[in-house]
């Protein structure tokens, strides 16, 4: 501050930006300042959760590790080994280019695509439309269709009435039981429907006077503003179609509709080789166990490749859906 300045009564101009704004002007990161309550971090706190990150990273990496060189490892490698490897050596694709040359593991990796996809789009329109309705409170019968699916949480008919009404619409034996009986979740369309109560009504209200019908406004302005809690809802319904075994167990019979995971299940706990590779694995040319660990690689793909697109959704899309305020 200069002297006039100070005659005058005239502060000099002062930078009032932050710590972490001055640090990006000079091309350097600065940490953002810390709440009031929050104690400035100790080297040791610092080491100690890097190691506990460091752990925890290990455990789930190491067997993912154990897996994948297993599966690209020529018999001759795992019998050296003695089972699973975890050095690689003699790397092969032999195991993966048996299983996607035809025959049952490629045909039940195509039946759970087209579950997969069939199902989450089936589920998430039906989804998408009740928690639309059931988020306009004006909307007829909106408390007592929402009583009745919260009662769905807590009470259910049971497996064996299940069955029996899945048998008596003549779903037995096709892919519709491995979609119907579990397309709808409660949580999901309870946490769309605390979603869509959070856009302004105001907002709604000005295209219902411009004109617009509620299939509009939910196509043109609820979706687009709800893209986050969708993204993770359709990836809770694909992760559960993708992993899914029991409805197959029990209603199909027919050995070539049956989905990946039965394949894997068939494969892991009870030995028995895939249809085609019997003979391969007989002659030496394949491992038993390099055979199992590409079956799971199969199975864990698609949940890893999908996941990182729809992570950053994660946050925004369960935090604002699940908390109202």
């Amino acid at each position: 501050m200069s002297a006039n300045d100070t005659a005058t009564g005239t502060a000099a101009p002062t930078d009032t930006g932050t710590t972490a704004t001055r640090g990006r002007r000079r091309g350097h990161w600065v940490a953002p300042p810390r709440s009031v309550w929050e104690e400035k971090p100790t080297r040791a706190g610092l080491a100690g959760k890097g190691i506990a990150l460091s752990v925890a990273c290990l455990a789930i990496l190491f067997p993912l590790w154990i897996v994948i060189v297993t599966s690209l490892s020529s018999r001759r490698t795992i019998d050296a080994a003695g089972g699973l490897v975890i050095v690689p050596r003699d790397l092969t694709l032999i195991a993966y280019q048996e299983l996607l040359s035809g025959g049952q593991v490629q045909r039940a990796a195509l039946v759970s695509l087209g579950v997969t996809a069939v199902g989450t789009a089936f589920s998430m329109v039906v989804s998408v439309l009740c928690a639309y309705g059931l988020s306009r409170t004006n909307s007829l019968g909106h408390r007592w269709i929402l009583m009745t699916l919260l009662a769905t949480m807590f009470f259910g008919a049971g497996l064996i009435p299940t069955y029996l009404l899945v048998q008596a619409l003549g779903l037995t034996d096709t892919y519709l039981a491995l979609i119907l009986p579990g397309a709808v979740s409660v949580f999901n369309v309870l946490v769309l429907r605390s979603f869509f109560m959070n856009i302004s009504p105001e907002l709604l209200d000005s295209a219902r006077i411009d004109g617009a019908g509620d299939l509009r406004i939910l196509w043109q302005i609820v979706i687009p503003l709800s893209r986050a809690v969708i993204a993770v809802i359709a990836l809770f319904y694909a992760v559960g179609y993708w992993s899914a075994w029991f409805n197959a167990s029990i209603y199909l019979t027919d050995q070539q509709m049956m989905p990946l995971q039965n394949v894997m299940i068939q494969l892991v706990q009870k030995q028995e080789p895939p249809t085609g590779l019997g003979q391969q694995i007989k002659t030496g040319r394949l491992s038993p166990l390099s055979v199992q660990m590409a079956v799971m690689v199969l199975a864990l793909l698609p949940v890893a490749v999908a996941s990182p697109f729809v992570q950053k959704h994660f946050r925004k899309g369960m935090l604002t859906g699940a908390v109202k305020g």
